[in-house]
């Protein structure tokens, strides 16, 4: 069986991007980063194409990191593997009370 791809862009990152489709409950992925490394992350629920996954296990309120860049808070506690959208991640840019 082919394993599906994800990518970490930065050293920063604490979530890499999936880069194939059919990404459900339990399928094993592997991360590369751009140093060659590499990781397989078995996946916690279903993740479409273009989204995240957990790296390692972030605690609420601590920052996700993609691209280098802070794309937001974790709302509740992810553990690796898991995916990272709207239902767990806080976004903290244009919010107006910060």
């Amino acid at each position: 069986m082919e394993l599906k791809l994800a990518l970490k862009v930065d050293d920063l990152d604490n979530v890499a991007t999936i880069f194939a489709n059919g990404i459900t409950d339990g399928t094993e992925v592997e991360v590369r980063d751009k140093k060659g490394n590499s990781e397989i992350i078995t996946v916690h629920g279903d993740v479409p194409y273009g989204h995240k996954i957990a790296l390692r296990d972030i605690a609420p309120g601590e920052h996700i990191m993609k691209y280098g860049e802070c794309i937001g808070a974790a709302s509740h506690p992810i553990s690796k593997g898991d995916y990272v959208h709207v239902h767990n991640l806080d976004a903290l840019r244009g919010r107006g009370d910060l």
